[in-house]
Formats: C-alpha cells, sequence, structure tokens
C-alpha cells in the first residue's frame, strides 16, 4: 500500500514537472500536437501507477521520451515554418470583407450555425458587420468588425483618424509568409524594395507586417539589434 502511495505521488509530480516544462500556453490553449502529448502522458502514467509489478524506471521512461519528443518539436516548430504547419496548421479566413468563404467554411468543418454562434457570443448579430473572421489553430474565433461597427474609444473621440484594418505578418522571424504577401495584395518586389530602402535583410528581422493602408511595423531580432548596435559603436 505504501509503496502504491510512493509510486503515484512520484509519477504526479513527474506529470506537474512535464506540464511546467511545456510552457504555460499549453494549459490554456493547446494545439492539435500539444492535446495529444497531454493525453499520451496521462495514458502512460496511469500504468506505473496501477501495476506495482512493473518496475519505475520502465514506466517513467516512456514519459520522459515523450516530453522529449514534445520540447524538440516545439523548438522546431518555433524556427521552421513548416514543422510548425505540419504539427499545428494555420489560420483559416472564415469571412473576408462580410462575405462567408464557403469553401474554408467547408474545409474547417465548422457549420454556419457554429459560425453565427462564435459571432453571437462575441455580440456580434449581423456578419456582414465584420469585416475578419479568422479561425485560429486552436479552434478560437478572432473577429474583426468594420470600423464604423467598433466601439468609440477615448483616442477616437479625441481625434479621427482612418482604420489600420488588418495587419499581415509578412515576415516571422526571418521568414517571408508568401501566402500572406498574396493577400495583402502585395509581391516579392514590394518587399524587396521595402527592406532595401531600410538597410534591413529579411534574416534580421523578427516581424515585419503591413496593414491594408501599407503602414509598416517592424521588430528586429534582439541579437541583431545588437549586432547593429555594436557595429555603429565601433
Amino acid at each position: 500500500m505504501l509503496i502504491s502511495m510512493i509510486r503515484t505521488a512520484l509519477l504526479y509530480g513527474l506529470l506537474i514537472l512535464s506540464v511546467r516544462l511545456m510552457g504555460k500556453r499549453q494549459v490554456a490553449e493547446m494545439e492539435p500536437a500539444e492535446f495529444v502529448v497531454t493525453m499520451l502522458l496521462a495514458n502512460l502514467a496511469s500504468v506505473p501507477m496501477q501495476d506495482n509489478g512493473l518496475p519505475l524506471v520502465s514506466g517513467v521512461a516512456p514519459i520522459f521520451t515523450v516530453l522529449a519528443l514534445e520540447l524538440i518539436l516545439a523548438v522546431l516548430s518555433m524556427k521552421l515554418l513548416p514543422v510548425r504547419r505540419m504539427l499545428n496548421g494555420a489560420p483559416s479566413f472564415l469571412i473576408r470583407n462580410g462575405v462567408i468563404d464557403q469553401p474554408a467554411l467547408a474545409a474547417s468543418r465548422v457549420s454556419l450555425d457554429e459560425l453565427m454562434q462564435k459571432l453571437r457570443e462575441k455580440d456580434l448579430f449581423d456578419f456582414s458587420e465584420v469585416e475578419f473572421a479568422i479561425l485560429e489553430t486552436d479552434g478560437e474565433l478572432t473577429v474583426m468588425p468594420y470600423a464604423r461597427y467598433q466601439p468609440a474609444t477615448k483616442e477616437d473621440l479625441g481625434a479621427a483618424r482612418s482604420p489600420a484594418g488588418l495587419y499581415y505578418n509578412l515576415i516571422t522571424d526571418g521568414s517571408i509568409r508568401r501566402e500572406n504577401l498574396q493577400a495583402a495584395g502585395l509581391d516579392a518586389a514590394w518587399l524587396r524594395a521595402q527592406l532595401r530602402s531600410r538597410g534591413l535583410t529579411r534574416r534580421e528581422l523578427f516581424l515585419f507586417s503591413v496593414d491594408q493602408a501599407q503602414n509598416v511595423r517592424i521588430v528586429r531580432k534582439e541579437k541583431a539589434t545588437a549586432e547593429r548596435a555594436a557595429r555603429r559603436g565601433k
């Protein structure tokens, strides 16, 4: 009895440690691959908890193996876009410019009733008031109403300004997002000209995004920024 309690306590602590190592985001909003890993860890831990005849090392080894694979794939998905898409998929535009994208709705296996329910949960009862509705990789629906349907803020009351619209991430962590470039109605030549005019290369950028009015936002990689500052200091 005492041995069973000790084994269970050790495995419980190991699972808590595994979830902490996977990161905070996984607990609240799990991607498909992360959900599979969580379920697998729970099943692997249940076997040595119930079978005292199984050596504890034999029960713990598969858990460490799965955790190691998860951490390796998490690093690869941060650095490599194809790996990230393979594991987590890509966001889908269900509404564009007030029009429901029926093929995207069918491909995402989301019914019209489910889409309308999600909109109502965000206090939107007419889909034509929605400029963009994006189904994220974690299953959440991100909605951007047209500017005229958005609640007024203090900044809006102080000074009227034209809405920026949706921002498209054209470069993330040094990689060009060609599908976003196409969605923004731009091409590679435009992007190269923008980088050249700022004396930048894509590899030193953490984020390069542009809105519908072609306003640009740039975030350099911290390492690249430090190296540039060091060169100026010399």
